[in-house]
């Protein structure tokens, strides 16, 4: 690295001051994951400071899993870890390191420091202990075991390890002071008694330690020299030494703190991720929408982007909340270069070009990479009688401002002509169906239209259909709370089923990252893209058109508290809101379209009342496109249907996304909808059970560790199965073959 291209901040300035006086010869640092969740963003700060010090200043960066929990804690989950740094691009070469292959260490040195009397077994309950330590104005109070004799509590901590004790009977603490004033030193656990089995250590143990106690001492045995954790952990420090200093430990590491990454709109707690995944509101750990490493990966963000970002918001110690709009230009910034330029139309308008000659189809020539003149490339375009524009980008009563088409104005059609529109072709719902345009080879410098625009385009014969799935923040809330599946973004994916692109994507791999003029950048997901089935993710639109919400109002008595962590509401919306029983989220993604009020009134007629409002809002509204709800070829009764069979368990949830998609598309009944989804789908039991047996065989460790009690890998062979079968099955269905499989197993 160019010494003076070299990011500074305080951690490098101690690290440079370090070396420069001889504390140490070399540095060694740790990124030091708990393997209970997948990485996220917040993790990828931490990890490119890490190992981007190593490779600074030519020392190592040891990645150590944390693995002192036995009921969270999943290979799975180191799989994944390391998955997303190699991604990233860290490499930790031979040292991998884990907190539990330090157990018999960490035990003996339990045990010294009860013969030193600096340790002791408590048999009060969790209750007790929490109740005796005391608050941050009262010292705490001593516990009534503290003055065993460490013969007793060595006896006593023995039987622990033996197994003779049960869960939460009983736990070892540090004796250190019950009056500090730090209250991290009031006597902190050390070690807890669980009968678990662990993912690497499998029954050896049954009493567990706590982070506290392993990590510093995890450091000293790897002989790191920087200990680098967030801020949180800075009441921590001095417990951090105190274990050091007590069991004599030299040389020594030492702990500092720098601020961790928050972005708004964002969670990144693996708790509440977990519930994410698990309650089904995402689509697993690598949903795009997700802020974890997985779900950037899937969604098509580069690597080079993350750690772009990481570095530009720099290494400080004052927390600080970065806003979505600065990692869509990171990703904006990395993508400029490297993805082609293709027209792709995400809610195709039919044009009929009516002085073309027959069926005849010309090949434009239309470079890539427009905004570089230097660089070569470029991609045929078929152009025929026959086109489709993008629907919003035509207007009978347009407002102010609109430069696209309407009726008698022209545009031109990127890469190609001037066309003018003659004739609007409508339903008898009033919806416009098709354009009559006429193509206009010269534009006369005086009487004729003026040219409003540019807009893109494709071909109607040549073009390939795609899906397209366009994603927004995951949360309308700025700070999630507690409360936070109720501050879901309704919106946060909408999916454009009748999408079509230029037919030169087939020339190209699958990774092959696009522009998709004037819309945004995109990539095939690698997940359920199929040759015949192209499903592409937006990574970052263009620009951000994210309103952010106003500021709320003060909490008051005519402010409902179910309602005061939303944007200012009216009276009239508040009263709505209340009536129905709907949240703020959903009330206003109903109230924010014509007709949506009605259409809702109509539909809790027939449904369950929450059930079509989610809908509405989760599903119908996004894939409307601008559109209103009276150009829908149903009506509110034929949609509570819908709602009903879902509700009822006659369909499943993705199968009803499915056969609304179809209803939108227009014809046919739900039923006829229903068995057409369902004839697509991995539904022969035997098949299914194949793939079933298939899963639980290349996972007979996990097989293994669920019958010892780890239950809730039942939903990860679950999610296994609909992978192989690449979501074309009936999550209930393999639900219940797993279970009946692993009955069997």
């Amino acid at each position: 690295m160019n010494k003076s291209a070299e990011v500074r901040d305080f951690i490098r300035s101690i690290i440079d001051e370090d070396l420069r006086c001889g504390t140490h010869s070399r540095i060694a640092v740790r990124f030091p994951p708990e393997p209970n969740g997948y990485l996220h963003i917040g993790h990828a700060k931490s990890s490119t400071l890490n190992f981007g010090l190593a490779a600074q200043y030519g020392g190592r960066c040891h990645l150590r899993f944390d693995d002192t929990n036995p009921l969270t804690e999943e290979q799975r989950y180191v799989d994944a870890i390391k998955r997303d740094l190699r991604w990233l691009g860290f490499d930790w070469g031979p040292h991998e390191y884990y907190a539990s292959d330090y157990f018999p260490q960490l035990y003996a040195w339990a045990c010294e420091l009860i013969r030193k009397g600096l340790a002791y077994v408590d048999d009060s309950s969790e209750e007790q202990i929490r109740d005796m330590r005391g608050t941050v104005n009262q010292p705490g109070r001593e516990s009534p075991f503290r003055e065993r004799s460490p013969a007793e509590n060595l006896e006593l901590f023995e039987r622990m390890r033996a197994g003779e004790f049960a869960d939460g009977s009983r736990v070892l603490r540090a004796r250190i002071d019950m009056a500090h004033a730090n209250m991290k030193m009031r006597d902190p656990l050390m070690y807890r008694v669980r009968h678990a089995t662990h993912y690497r250590q499998v029954d050896d143990w049954c009493i567990y330690p706590f982070y506290d106690w392993a990590h510093g001492q995890s450091d000293a045995i790897e002989n790191i020299t920087h200990s680098i954790c967030t801020l949180e952990f800075a009441t921590n420090r001095v417990l951090y030494d105190w274990y050091l200093d007590a069991l004599g430990l030299n040389p020594r590491p030492r702990q500092y703190e720098f601020a961790r990454f928050n972005m708004a709109y964002t969670i990144t707690s693996k708790r509440k991720l977990r519930q994410l995944v698990q309650e089904g509101f995402v689509d697993g750990w690598n949903d795009p929408r997700m802020p974890t490493l997985a779900g950037l990966r899937r969604r098509g963000v580069t690597p080079e982007a993350i750690r772009n970002l990481c570095i530009s918001v720099g290494t400080t110690k004052v927390d600080s909340t970065c806003e979505p709009e600065q990692l869509a230009f990171a990703i904006r910034n990395d993508l400029n270069r490297r993805a082609r330029r293709v027209m792709c139309v995400l809610n195709p308008l039919p044009i009929v070009l009516t002085n073309w000659s027959g069926d005849a189809t010309t090949l434009l020539e239309a470079p890539h990479w427009p905004h570089d003149i230097d660089r070569e490339g470029s991609r045929k375009v078929p152009l025929s009688r026959h086109l489709l524009i993008e629907r919003s980008d035509f207007a009978e009563d347009p407002p102010k401002g609109f430069r696209r088409l309407i009726p008698g104005g022209t545009v031109r059609l990127r890469h190609a002509f001037v066309i003018r529109c003659d004739r609007v072709d409508k339903d008898h719902a009033g919806r416009v169906f098709r354009l009559h345009c006429t193509r206009l080879d010269r534009v006369q410098q005086s009487g004729a239209p003026k040219v409003r625009g540019t807009i893109h385009w494709v071909d109607a014969r040549t073009s390939l259909p795609v899906e397209v799935r366009s994603y927004d923040r995951l949360f309308s809330a700025a700070e999630p709370g507690e409360q936070f599946l109720s501050e879901l973004n309704p919106s946060s994916l909408v999916v454009h089923n009748s999408a079509r692109i230029e037919p030169c994507v087939r020339d190209y791999p699958a990774d092959t990252r696009y522009q998709f003029i004037r819309l945004g950048y995109y990539w095939q997901d690698p997940d359920f893209s199929r040759p015949d089935s192209r499903i592409y993710n937006c990574i970052v639109p263009l620009r951000d058109s994210w309103k952010k919400p106003k500021p709320a109002q003060p909490a008051g008595r005519d402010r409902p508290a179910a309602l005061q962590d939303t944007p200012a509401l009216t009276a009239a919306e508040q009263a709505w809101l209340m009536e129905n029983g709907l949240s703020a989220a959903v009330g206003l993604a109903i109230r924010q379209v014509e007709g949506g009020e009605e259409f809702y009134r109509q539909a809790s007629r027939k449904a369950r009342p929450q059930s079509a409002a989610n809908w509405m809002a989760n599903h119908l509204l996004p894939a409307l496109n601008n559109n209103s709800l009276a150009a829908l070829p149903f009506d509110a009764a034929a949609f509570a249907t819908l709602v009903s069979l879902v509700d009822q368990k006659k369909a499943t949830a993705d199968e009803g996304r499915a056969v609304l998609a179809a209803m939108i598309t227009g014809g046919g009944t739900i039923q006829a909808h229903l068995r057409a989804v369902r004839a697509q789908r991995v539904s022969d039991p035997a098949i299914l059970a194949q793939h079933v047996d298939q899963v639980l065989e290349h996972y007979a460790d996990r097989v293994r560790a669920y019958h010892k009690g780890k239950h809730g890998l039942a939903g990860f062979f679950v999610g296994q199965v609909l992978k192989r079968v690449r979501g074309q099955a009936s999550p209930h269905q393999v639900k219940a073959a797993v279970e009946a499989a692993l009955r069997r197993a």
